[in-house]
């Protein structure tokens, strides 16, 4: 949100009233704003639009990119669908996630009608992104397989660590939005409704993150000094662990899709270019935990060790040279 010259910033509890009033007057549904039966976006496994671009990680590769382009296709239209479906998992584990902290919430909290509206537009998110992958006909498996073991349980740290759970949420989120972003700003040829659907979900989740944000710096102060010493170390870690749950096709994928080990290694995260997209990911949230005071001598040294260091964001969305 922009401010005037003289205007005071919003509270927390302004804020969030009016992300809820946002969400009324401003959302999609699944069914109504995506046109799954105009014939211009019909899936046709044969449409050349489901080339990679050269703004995926595995597009640019050499050994893609010498590929007959039946093959380029075929894997372009799988990975496509692989990428939604692990988006469709964390969407479930998220909305399941917020109704275990609304739950616990008393009366009069803002962040009651704020979660129920954002689980709403995010069951649109998981219909849309069901619906992509039963047309694409492409029955992949999304996540890794640890994820899916333990993505049952993850909703249960939204009532016992909230704070913990929100991070969690933008280890999620900002790398998706990110890989998004750099698409739509790209010159890519773009299948329409894959444009359409990162359309809907980019406009979304604008809220969603800045929800997790405004969650975060607000609590941050009430956190004591031992609490704040473990979730500034704990932060990386978890956000590490889930960009690669949401970035790195799992192994049943790559032997689908037939990329060779040496090619995966270097595009996740060997390779200069692919180590610059995994720090560029997550500059948001390097910001946010700048500004919560929770980037401390210790935990710098293991958001370096995470690989995920880097500078922090100016603002909120600022584009990197890799999406230029």
């Amino acid at each position: 949100m922009t401010m005037t010259v003289g205007e005071h910033p919003q509270s927390y509890e302004e804020t969030l009233q009016t992300l809820s009033e946002a969400s009324v007057h401003q959302h999609f549904d699944a069914f109504l704003d995506v046109p799954w039966d105009d014939p211009e976006y019909a899936v046709d496994v044969n449409d050349p639009r489901w080339v990679l671009p050269k703004v995926d990680t595995l597009g640019a590769t050499e050994w893609y990119q010498s590929l007959p382009r039946e093959r380029q296709i075929a894997i372009g239209i799988y990975r496509q669908a692989n990428v939604v479906k692990v988006g469709l998992q964390f969407e479930q584990i998220l909305i399941a996630g917020l109704m275990h902290h609304a739950f616990k919430l008393p009366n009069n909290r803002p962040e009651f009608r704020y979660s129920t509206h954002e689980a709403t537009e995010e069951c649109h998110h998981t219909q849309m992104f069901q619906e992509f992958v039963n047309r694409s006909g492409q029955n992949v498996p999304g996540g890794p397989r640890w994820f899916l073991r333990v993505a049952p349980l993850m909703p249960l740290a939204a009532g016992a660590w909230p704070f913990i759970f929100f991070i969690g949420v933008l280890g999620g989120e900002e790398p998706i939005d990110h890989v998004q972003k750099n698409m739509l700003r790209s010159d890519a040829q773009l299948h329409p409704l894959l444009q359409r659907i990162m359309q809907i979900h980019i406009a979304e989740e604008a809220r969603h993150i800045g929800f997790a944000h405004q969650y975060i710096e607000h609590r941050a102060p009430r956190l004591n000094r031992r609490q704040r010493a473990v979730v500034s170390v704990v932060s990386p870690i978890v956000l590490r662990l889930l960009v690669d749950a949401i970035a790195v096709p799992n192994r049943q994928a790559l032997r689908e899709m037939g990329v060779p080990r040496k090619v995966a290694r270097q595009v996740w995260w060997r390779s200069e270019e692919s180590q610059k997209l995994l720090r560029d990911m997550l500059g948001d949230v390097r910001m946010l935990m700048e500004n919560a005071d929770l980037m401390n001598p210790v935990a710098r040294r293991v958001w370096r060790l995470m690989g995920i260091d880097g500078r922090p964001s100016r603002f909120r969305s600022e584009p990197t040279p890799a999406a230029a």
